[in-house]
């Protein structure tokens, strides 16, 4: 399903492995920003048919939001300030300017978001029973969501324009290729 160039490296989990508590807090950043960015998306006009759709989605984000907190209070973890991913930032930043292209792109950086959640919650899944099985479930329970949220954003950048969509797509992949195995130290899921 995940149409990505580049794989995970597989020094990755044990990163994350090394860092749990900071990985739940950016964790819990990230669905509120997900939430936050499926707010966004339904100021654009071409996506007025598809605000019941967007509207699911920031429910659902803002609901993984709920029980990551819950996560972060229960094993009294400080929710603190969040840390700007080198990947995130790389792929936002390649958005265009201009109401129908930079939805589209939006659309496009907002999948390819969920698709390496998608992967990674499944690493985690797996990556994680030995070391924190509840951890291990609860991310196992994320993948459908993330999947379901990829290819949603994908199949709405192809309904306003499928040609450029699938040009964007591609050129996405190809940054996406390049950040993926960028090295660094910053204790973040992205």
């Amino acid at each position: 399903m995940l149409l990505f160039k580049k794989q995970i490296p597989d020094t990755w989990i044990n990163k994350i492995r090394a860092s749990i508590p900071d990985i739940l807090v950016d964790h819990a950043h990230l669905e509120r920003k997900a939430a936050t960015g499926a707010l966004t998306l339904q100021k654009y006009k071409e996506l007025v048919p598809h605000l019941d759709e967007l509207t699911d989605i920031v429910i659902e984000e803002m609901e993984h939001f709920k029980i990551v907190l819950d996560l972060l209070r229960k094993r009294e973890i400080i929710f603190g300030p969040p840390r700007q991913s080198p990947w995130i930032h790389g792929m936002m930043a390649s958005i265009r300017k201009g109401r129908k292209t930079q939805v589209i792109d939006h659309l496009t950086c907002c999948a390819l978001i969920e698709g390496r959640s998608c992967e990674k919650f499944q690493m985690l899944a797996e990556g994680l029973k030995d070391l924190d099985p509840e951890l291990a479930d609860f991310y196992g329970s994320l993948v459908e969501s993330e999947g379901n949220h990829y290819a949603s954003y994908l199949i709405m950048a192809k309904n306003i324009d499928e040609d450029d969509a699938r040009e964007r797509l591609e050129y996405f992949l190809n940054i996406d290729a390049e950040l993926i195995t960028q090295d660094h130290n910053i204790p973040v899921l992205h």
